[in-house]
Formats: structure tokens, C-alpha cells, sequence
């Protein structure tokens, strides 16, 4: 297990790099704590993949260091970073039995039959393949060979840290739920330090302690689940994050008080005079469909989705979206939002502003 720092580290895929826009990964200064589950979350093309590659020491970042507990390990090879990482598509030797597959690791490093042995055992009863150990992997199908790639991954217990590059894609749904919560007893009982690339928010939120989400090439915020619902610190955040996501409201903002098209909303926190434009970032679940006082609203459509309705309305222009929970009533004349101000963001630039308590 490895306190992980990355240091100043940027990559461009261009020989000649001309600015930051010719930068896949943008600089980054993080330290990511030992023993603790991390996911890397955004959009296909934000950098996700690249930064693992550049931990995992597939990749020579253009810039900057990585270090693993205070060594710098940014010229070691993958083999010297003492990593395990499982690739979004199955990486298995088709020749070998899936307990051969398994013990792979362990054998290469010489360990004691009997070891090997009983983690084999471990790890193919976590990943459900007990009754195949003696099937040669060849045959096999794509999310039985992904299933072993992962174990393959997490038999040893001596590694540095675990990458995972979206390693259930080809993994059927009720399998994902399922391996997802073995990984996260597996980090529970052995505190690797884990590090897990999706976009797949659910799985980000579900598997990991902190979630590093990523927007074009730059991490714009390291949170636990709760802080990015509750407080995402840039609007992309809280449009990613969320189903439907943060509803954003252009506004002007003075004190306790922001503007939408000439009517007051009251805020949970001062902010000052907002020079320039501020958007305001209201999740749905914190917006109330009422009949009386707030913003006035068209009601579009509403949507049941079982255990809450999604109403879809427009407010000035801007498209809104409303939770109302399971039991509510929604009648023709309720055509007015109410923000609870305890839950409105302030943007600035697209960057979440803290504001004063008041």
C-alpha cells in the first residue's frame, strides 16, 4: 500500500506542446492518502485513463513527478511501482486453467504452494468461479475472462495500490453490483489502496471513500459522495453528478440575495456584490413545485420514474428540473418553485463560490 503524490504532472500526447489546450492531463498537485479507494470519474476524452496509465508507469508524463510514500518513482517501470491494474477488456492466458490464471502472480514471485493455494481459493469464491478452477480459459465467456482478469489483480495481498480501467464494461449488470461490493469488502478487510477509472457515476459513488471527478484534462474536485451532492465545486460537477443533475440558473448575486429575471431568491449564505455574472446551482431534489409564492414556472411534462416524479418545467427560459417525492400531490395550479436557500450554490466562472455564514 502507497501514499500517492502527484507532483506538478501534466502530459501532452504533441511532441511540442504549445499551451494548455494541447494538454491532455492539465498540471495537477494532489496527494491521494494510503489505504483509501479512489475513483476517477468524468466524460470518455477527460484524462482519466491517461492519469492511471501515468501512476501505473505505462506512461512518461511531460511534466512533474509521481511518488509513491515520498519515492519518486516517475522513471521506474511498471514492474518496479509494484502495482496490480485490470484493463477494461479481459487480459487472461487461454491455455492455462482458471486456477492457473489465478496463481499466476503468486508463482512468478515464488510463493509457498500452500499460500497460493488457499488465496486462490479466496479469490476465485469472492469472484463466484469456484466450480471452474479446473476449466482451461479458453471457451470462456467475455465476463467470465474479465471476472478472472480482476481476480488475477487482487490475489496479491503485497502490492502498492490496484488500478482498475473501467473493468466491468463487458461484465453483465447484476454481476457489476455484485463484484462492485466484493471490491469494496476486499478493501475493507485488506486496505489496498484502490484506484478506480469509470463514468459511470453510480459505480464511482458506490465503490469509492473519494471521487475524483475530471473535466477536460483537469481534476475540478476530490470529494466523498456527500460533498459532490451537496456542494459541487464546479457546475460540471454537479451537472455530471446526480439524475437528473444540478439545475443552473443564471442570476446576478448581492448579499443574501440573488436575482433571476427580477425576482428575489433568498440564499443560505452572503456573498458580497458578485461582480460579472453568476449562475446558481440548485440540485432538483431541493427544489419545491408549489402554488404560491417563489419563481413562476411552465410545467412541460412529468415524468414517474416509481419512487419520485421528475417534473420537467422552464423558469425564464432555462430548462428545471423538480423532485417531488413519492406521495405528493402535482395539481394544475402549482406553477411556482421555491429554492431551499440552505442548498443553493453561487457560481462564478463555472467555480463554486463559498460565500460568508450569516
Amino acid at each position: 500500500m502507497a501514499k500517492i503524490t502527484l507532483d506538478n504532472l501534466a502530459h501532452s500526447y504533441l511532441p511540442n506542446p504549445k499551451g494548455e489546450d494541447d494538454f491532455a492531463l492539465k498540471e495537477l498537485n494532489h496527494v491521494w492518502n494510503d489505504g483509501e479507494a479512489y475513483a476517477l470519474l468524468g466524460a470518455s476524452g477527460c484524462g482519466k485513463s491517461t492519469l492511471l496509465n501515468i501512476i501505473s508507469g505505462l506512461l512518461h508524463p511531460s511534466q512533474g513527478r509521481i511518488l509513491f510514500d515520498d519515492v519518486d518513482v516517475t522513471a521506474a517501470t511498471t514492474a518496479d511501482r509494484n502495482i496490480a491494474q485490470v484493463f477494461q477488456f479481459p487480459v487472461v492466458y487461454d491455455t492455462m486453467s482458471v486456477r492457473d490464471n489465478l496463481a499466476f502472480p503468486l508463482k512468478n514471485r515464488g510463493s509457498d504452494p500452500a499460500y497460493v493455494a488457499e488465496r486462490v481459493r479466496k479469490i476465485a469464491e469472492m469472484i463466484g468461479m469456484e466450480a471452474e478452477l479446473d476449466r482451461r480459459a479458453r471457451g470462456l465467456t467475455a465476463d467470465a475472462k474479465q471476472k478472472i482478469s480482476l481476480g488475477r489483480g487482487m490475489v496479491r495481498e503485497d502490492v502498492n495500490a490496484l488500478l482498475f480501467d473501467e473493468p466491468l464494461t463487458v461484465i453483465d449488470p447484476h454481476m457489476k453490483w455484485e463484484l462492485r461490493t466484493q471490491l469494496k469488502s476486499l478493501h475493507h478487510e485488506f486496505g489496498h489502496t484502490m484506484i478506480y477509472v469509470t463514468h459511470d457515476q453510480t459505480e464511482a459513488l458506490t465503490f469509492a471513500d473519494r471521487v475524483v471527478v475530471m473535466y477536460d484534462g483537469r481534476v475540478v474536485q476530490i470529494g466523498t459522495p456527500q460533498e459532490l451532492f451537496e456542494k459541487p465545486a464546479h457546475t460540471f460537477v454537479g451537472y455530471f453528478i446526480g439524475s437528473p443533475g444540478m439545475n443552473v440558473i443564471p442570476a446576478t448575486v448581492d448579499g443574501t440575495t440573488a436575482t433571476v429575471d427580477g425576482n428575489a431568491v433568498p440564499l443560505g449564505r452572503s456573498y458580497g456584490a458578485v461582480q460579472g455574472g453568476a449562475t446558481l446551482g440548485v440540485r432538483p431534489e431541493f427544489v419545491s413545485l408549489t402554488d404560491e409564492g417563489g419563481l413562476p414556472v411552465t410545467v412541460r411534462r412529468v415524468e414517474d420514474v416509481g419512487r419520485h416524479r421528475i417534473v420537467r418545467a422552464d423558469l425564464f427560459g432555462n430548462d428545471i428540473n423538480i423532485v417531488v417525492g413519492e406521495g405528493r400531490a402535482i395539481s394544475p395550479d402549482m406553477n411556482r418553485v421555491v429554492f431551499d436557500p440552505a442548498h443553493v450554490n453561487v457560481y462564478v466562472n463555472e467555480w463554486r463560490q463559498e460565500g460568508e455564514a450569516v
